[in-house]
């Protein structure tokens, strides 16, 4: 089954982070996602994955009455912002859930699994 996994922190991007988006002052293993990277495209559950730029970076698009209507900025403003996505591929919510703990940004952030709907 695929997930999606919104990898999320809890302060707004850029504040309290490196050059490389990484929390400064993090030990080393709570901030190398590039290792687990390497260990779940190994194991052939991660599908895709990126980080992403800050919400101020965002558009937001909108149809109404037949015109496009466009917001700069993120749809909504909440405490906790999404800095990456991945998708996964789980032979269920106990493996995603598992891959998921494994991943560094689960010490101190938030990652959220949404399944995609399954193809009949």
């Amino acid at each position: 089954m695929k997930y999606l996994m919104l990898v999320c922190v809890n302060r707004p991007a850029g504040e309290g982070e490196d050059d490389l988006g990484r929390p400064v002052g993090a030990a080393p293993d709570e901030i190398d996602v590039e290792a687990w990277t390497e260990r779940m495209d190994g194991r052939g559950v991660r599908l895709l994955g990126e980080v992403i730029r800050p919400g101020s970076d965002s558009t937001t698009v909108r149809v109404r009455d037949g015109k496009v209507l466009l917001t700069d900025g993120p749809y909504a403003e909440t405490k906790d912002v999404i800095a990456g996505f991945d998708v996964l591929d789980c032979a269920n919510l106990d493996e995603a859930v598992e891959v998921a703990s494994k991943h560094p940004m689960a010490r101190n952030g938030v990652l959220e699994l949404r399944p995609f709907w399954e193809e009949d």
